[in-house]
């Protein structure tokens, strides 16, 4: 028996097929990567943006041959397409689909496989195990000893609700996971090869503000820290609003976390931001930037930014270019403001600003990062730095820095899952490359695309 899981969208997504994932192979399936092959299919969505839906249905629709050959073929459809409460509408439109999962919940598939006895046993502690509630992560066997690094989800959900954003309204209220299943799946990672773990959620430095008696993400990362095998612990994305001075302090005592932040702003307007239910002003984004680079100045930092939010002028606009000129952020992800049905931003509000202008932001404000982090990464030229190797890829080894910078070496020495020291020999805005300490290549750079 096979199955094949599809997974579209952010790395939430990719941690819950992972525990899909699991719990296949819990129950004696084996993975494949060809959908004709598979007894079962898991799709698992993203809606956040209108272009991943519509390939989600692209590929639903892909499926429906499929099932037309193979009557028997169970198609699951999961993720935020289902959310939390949209199970019933979809049943509708999509009658070939057999299994609808909301977002992080492989209950309603195991519960079709097992013909609902998951739900009827009296061992709770089986159940659970069989719903991926605790630590038994079976990684499948194409990736067991291959994967490098790994998402742990730590806070499901969100409570925030951001004007511009979804999520709570697919994936539910925030919930912290339980610090013991998250450290149990943390050591099962580990026992399976995983070197680096990223830990996840939507506002991951709320973790443990819904729980009275448990540790927040400083507390936690103090835990994980202690897990033997573990070499690196990253996490995101954090709010500005959440990040306190004990998450910084830990960042900086704790050698296995790394000093990489996302940490989005979104824009640089305090109008903006007030419209978009952010909580804080670029004036506290400032200060806060600034207290981190105090305290960990060697660190990165990410950000998100949303250009063409409703009501946007240009002078606005123009001041999130200057929050971002002044900061030199290490990396700046970006994004043409997308209506959403459902958020306060889509029935509150006039999407008033058009395509072509909210091209035209994006391109500025993606010209000027180019300029930027082509300035930070040069500061690597010719330094050592420590790098674990994820993969080859295109004949060169793949990794990343601390700080989180993508860098190729070339070697005929299998590489995967080494932390090892490089040399960087060429620097550009998206990648650097490197070779092994104390080996000197004589070859040019090559570009490689990402």
């Amino acid at each position: 028996m096979k199955y094949h899981i599809w997974t579209e969208g952010c790395q939430m997504n990719v941690a819950d097929s992972q525990r899909v994932g699991s719990s296949l192979e819990h129950l004696g399936y084996s993975f494949t990567d060809k959908p004709e092959e598979a007894d079962i299919i898991v799709l698992n969505t993203c809606v956040v943006r209108q272009s991943a839906e519509d390939k989600a249905y692209g590929r639903l629709s892909s499926l429906r041959p499929l099932k037309q050959q193979n009557p028997n073929l169970i198609i699951n459809l999961m993720g935020c397409m289902v959310g939390v409460r949209g199970a019933e509408k979809l049943k509708e439109k999509l009658p070939y689909v057999d299994v609808f999962s909301p977002p992080s919940d492989p209950g309603p598939l195991i519960s079709h496989l097992t013909q609902g006895e998951v739900h009827s046993l009296e061992n709770a502690e089986t159940a659970r195990r069989f719903l991926m509630m605790d630590d038994e992560l079976i990684l499948p066997a194409a990736e067991q000893d291959k994967l490098i690094s790994a998402h742990v989800p730590i806070v499901y959900g969100c409570s925030h609700a951001c004007a511009f954003c979804i999520i709570p309204y697919k994936r539910g209220i925030e919930r912290s996971r339980p610090v013991g299943d998250i450290v149990g799946e943390v050591r099962s990672l580990a026992r399976q090869g995983v070197k680096e773990i990223t830990l996840l959620g939507q506002i991951v430095d709320r973790y443990g503000k819904d729980v009275p008696d448990g540790p927040n993400l400083a507390g936690l990362l103090r835990l994980i820290h202690e897990v033997e095998g573990i070499k690196r612990i990253r996490f995101l994305t954090s709010h500005p609003n959440y990040f306190d001075a004990d998450l910084i302090e830990a960042i900086a005592e704790l050698p296995r976390v790394m000093p990489h932040i996302e940490l989005p702003i979104q824009a640089g307007d305090d109008e903006v931001l007030a419209n978009m239910k952010r909580g804080y002003t670029q004036q506290d984004y400032r200060g806060l930037v600034a207290k981190i680079r105090t305290k960990l100045p060697d660190c990165s930092i990410a950000t998100d930014i949303i250009v063409g939010f409703p009501g946007e002028t240009d002078e606005q606009f123009m001041q999130t270019y200057r929050v971002l000129s002044d900061l030199k952020l290490d990396v700046a992800h970006l994004a043409r403001y997308s209506v959403r049905e459902g958020t306060v931003a889509t029935r509150r509000m006039d999407d008033n600003v058009t395509d072509d202008e909210k091209m035209r932001r994006f391109r500025l404000l993606e010209e000027l990062q180019e300029e930027v982090v082509g300035e930070i990464n040069t500061k690597y030229l010719g330094q050592q730095v420590e790098v674990l190797f994820e993969e080859k890829v295109k004949g060169r080894w793949r990794g990343r820095t601390p700080t989180n910078k993508l860098v190729f070496v070339e070697s005929d020495e299998d590489l995967r899952g080494q932390l090892l020291n490089v040399t960087v020999t060429w620097t550009g805005p998206w990648s650097m490359q490197a070779t092994l300490a104390g080996v000197h290549s004589q070859k040019q750079p090559a570009l490689i695309s990402l």
